[in-house]
This record gives structure tokens, sequence and C-alpha cells, in this order.
């Protein structure tokens, strides 16, 4: 395993980091923002996530790291940090390949990948079977325009992290 590779250890102790700034920034919220917070956490994996992972790990072009994300994280909802970020749960990306396949990841159209999150502003997070991230320019998947965001999926959550504690300070998350 590399150095970037995802384990249970780093996603514990991620998520423990991030849980304790969106509480911190929960409790501030409605003071800060005039309305109250909205569902603002990283969801553990159950018993349906692990089972929806284990069939979603059947799909060829899933990377390793995604797998283990989905072992020990449900999913990532932080509805109130800018206009909001989301990992997908297994289960809901299983369900978008079945139902709309994959998405072009290239100009080729020879790399593919599947969405396994958005931001609140219409835009959504690829992953190819690489793991390079790719976040779409507009909100169509028909035919996406992409820029490549993180190398990995560690690297996206590091960007997550460092989105969340920038928007806990000072209100702006940046342009993640």
């Amino acid at each position: 395993m590399s150095d970037r590779s995802l384990s249970p250890a780093w996603l514990a102790s991620w998520s423990s980091r991030v849980s304790e700034t969106l509480l911190a920034m929960t409790r501030e919220f409605e003071r800060r923002h005039g309305c109250p917070p909205g569902v603002n956490e990283v969801r553990p994996a159950d018993h349906a996530d692990l089972s929806a992972t284990r069939t979603l790990a059947q799909v060829s072009l899933v990377p390793g790291d995604l797998v283990t994300f989905y072992e020990s994280i449900g999913e990532v909802t932080w509805a109130d940090v800018g206009n909001g970020y989301f990992v997908a749960s297994a289960a809901d990306v299983l369900l978008g390949f079945q139902q709309y396949g994959t998405v072009d990841l290239g100009a080729d159209q020879k790399h593919r990948g599947l969405v396994i999150g958005s931001n609140g502003g219409g835009l959504s997070y690829a992953v190819g079977p690489s793991g390079v991230i790719y976040r779409t320019r507009t909100a169509s998947l028909d035919e996406p325009e992409l820029d490549q965001v993180a190398d990995d999926l560690r690297e996206l959550l590091d960007l997550l992290e460092r989105s969340l504690t920038q928007f806990a300070a000072n209100g702006d998350p940046g342009s993640l």
C-alpha cells in the first residue's frame, strides 16, 4: 500500500477531525448565517452500505480506495459548507451506474468513470479506474467538460477538509 492509499485508520482520523469541525460550525451556524443548519455529517458505513460496497467493488472501474472509503464511511453530507459538498453513498453510486452508466472522463471517450458526489452548485465529482478525481464544469453529464481536482480520493478528502476548515473560520469554502 502506498503512502497515499486510504486505510481505515486514516479515514477514522479524517472523519473524527472533520466531525469536530462540523459540530463547531453547526453550533455557530444560525447566529452567523441567520437560519438553522441543515444536515452536516460524515455518516459511518452501516450494514446496508457494506452490502452495496461489495456489489460496487465488482464493477471493474472502481478504484480500491473508493472501496476502502465505503467500507468505513457511508456518505458525506455537508449541506451548509458553501453551496454544499456531498460524497454519495455506495448504494447511490451503484444506482447511478446501473441507471446511467459511466461518464466520459476524456475527449477520446476511452476513459470512463463513476459519479461519486457533487457540490450544491450542480457540479459533479467523478472518479476513474486510476483513482483520479474530476469535477464537471457544468451541471450536465451528457458531454461533460472536466477538470482534474485531485490525484486520488485521499487528496479530495484533504481538499474537502480544508474547505470546511476555511468555511468554519471565515464563511468562505474556497473553490473546490
